[in-house]
C-alpha cells in the first residue's frame, strides 16, 4: 500500500481533488492538507509521518514544507507537481494534470 499526501495552500481545490482522484486507485491511500493558517485541513506532523510519498503543488509549498517540517521529511519522497493555483475542485483540466504527473509515480511504486 502506498500512502500519498497531497499538499497545497488552503486545501480547498488542488490537494482535495488529488486526494479524491487517487483514492480509488488500487494499492493507494490518500490524504490532503494545506500549509496556510486558514487551510481547511492544516498540515500536521502525523500526516507527514503517515505518508510514503508527499506531493506539493508548487515550489513555494516545497520551501515552506522544508522550513516547517524539515526533519519529518528526511525519509520521505517529496515531489513538486508544478500545478498553479488556477483550478477549481475536480475541474477536468486539473484532474488530467494530476493523472499525468502523479500516475507515473504511483505506477513506479507497484
Amino acid at each position: 500500500m502506498t500512502r500519498v499526501l497531497f499538499i497545497c495552500s488552503r486545501n480547498r481545490w488542488r490537494s482535495p481533488t488529488a486526494e479524491t482522484v487517487f483514492a480509488t486507485w488500487p494499492g493507494v491511500e490518500t490524504d490532503s492538507a494545506g500549509l496556510a493558517a486558514d487551510a481547511e485541513t492544516p498540515l500536521s506532523a502525523d500526516q507527514l509521518a503517515w505518508a510514503d510519498l508527499v506531493c506539493v503543488m508548487e515550489k513555494r509549498h516545497q520551501r515552506l514544507l522544508n522550513n516547517r517540517f524539515g526533519r519529518a521529511l528526511r525519509d520521505k519522497k517529496l515531489v513538486c507537481l508544478a500545478i498553479p493555483d488556477q483550478y477549481r475542485f475536480m475541474q477536468a483540466e486539473l484532474v488530467d494534470l494530476l493523472e499525468a504527473r502523479v500516475g507515473p509515480l504511483l505506477r513506479q511504486s507497484d
